[in-house]
């Protein structure tokens, strides 16, 4: 074999060797996450509980790479309703515990258990009175034994191939941090529209608008009465150009909607007639609707369920106060 020929089988058992890295790498850290399920019970139980009951903050820490971790899962509580900070433990002792106040929890992340840093902490959280969850590897270290609530993060086998740089240890402390995290929000009932007041910038905070403020109002709206003429509707279909009109009684509740579509099925039916019916003759009497407060999502959700274009947005009465086309979800970039 050639000199290119060497290096084409070179590279090619380069390539097979980083593919076999990575899927080795996956596998490992899914098997720590998947044996996790199997330890959810009474304890996980309580640990939630202990976050309920938190009068105060969920005070995350750790060191080191358990300490990025540690940063993560308290973004991840904040994020879904559960107050939460991080507090490094190190600057702890020389000042920041000024952060704990009586009513936090604290939830201390330590493979081994044994971190000096996290178990010189422990004397003055227990003299505050703040309650503690562990996440170790090791149920019996000291600050597991210490620990309210214990929490076995525990993993067979490191996916570093030299099994000394925290992997598939850090990816199950954060696995279980989002268990509990999620679990806490479920049980205080968040809900979408909480999520997005927590969210109101960004790309989140894009999807999670809600239909109030990108709904058309005013004289936007295209309107017409339930005895208007044919010409009427297509007069005010055109110059809104929505390709659909809100028929709408005199008391302002929505009586129907004729959208483009009906306005061609009613002169198939009628044809130089259909000029002599009122739109009450020809409107879809039972028009797809949705709430102001409801989020972009769910207008996108009720279009595509109804092969529609537009939403007239209601009020509890039944009521127009609005309309969303599918063109203004481009600006949530929902589509």
């Amino acid at each position: 074999m050639g000199e290119d020929g060497i290096k084409t089988a070179a590279s090619i058992a380069a390539s097979a060797a980083i593919q076999a890295t990575g899927r080795r790498v996956l596998e490992v850290e899914a098997a720590a996450v998947q044996a996790l399920a199997s330890r959810i019970d009474a304890g996980f139980e309580r640990a939630v509980e202990l976050i309920l009951q938190c009068n105060g903050r969920v005070v995350v820490t750790g060191m080191g790479k358990s300490g990025l971790i540690a940063r993560k899962i308290a973004a991840t509580f904040s994020s879904t309703g559960t107050p939460a900070l991080f507090l490094h433990p190190a600057e702890a002792l020389h000042g920041d515990l000024g952060m704990l106040v009586r009513g936090d929890a604290v939830m201390a992340l330590s493979q081994s258990g044994e971190t000096r840093e996290l178990l010189e902490l422990l004397g003055p959280i227990k003299r505050m009175g703040i309650p503690t969850i562990a996440l170790t590897g090791a149920a019996h270290s000291t600050l597991a034994r210490a620990a309210a609530v214990h929490l076995d993060v525990g993993v067979g086998t490191e996916a570093c191939p030299l099994g000394l740089a925290p992997t598939a240890s850090t990816t199950a402390a954060l696995a279980m941090g989002d268990a509990l995290a999620l679990a806490a929000a479920e049980q205080r009932g968040f809900s979408p529209h909480d999520f997005a007041d927590l969210h109101p910038g960004g790309q989140l905070g894009k999807r999670l608008m809600p239909i109030a403020a990108l709904m058309h109002t005013g004289a936007a709206l295209p309107i017409v009465a339930p005895d208007s003429a044919l010409a009427t509707v297509i007069y005010e279909m055109s110059r809104k150009g929505f390709g659909m009109a809100a028929v709408v009684a005199a008391d302002g509740t929505v009586a129907g909607v004729i959208s483009d579509g009906d306005l061609r099925r009613l002169l198939l039916a009628h044809g130089t007639k259909a000029a002599e019916l009122p739109a009450a003759e020809y409107m879809t009497r039972t028009p797809a609707t949705i709430s102001p407060d409801e989020l972009a999502p769910a207008a996108l959700l009720a279009m595509e369920m109804r092969k529609i274009t537009a939403l007239l947005v209601t009020d509890g009465e039944y009521r127009l106060v609005g309309l969303v086309h599918l063109h203004d979800l481009w600006s949530t970039e929902l589509i």
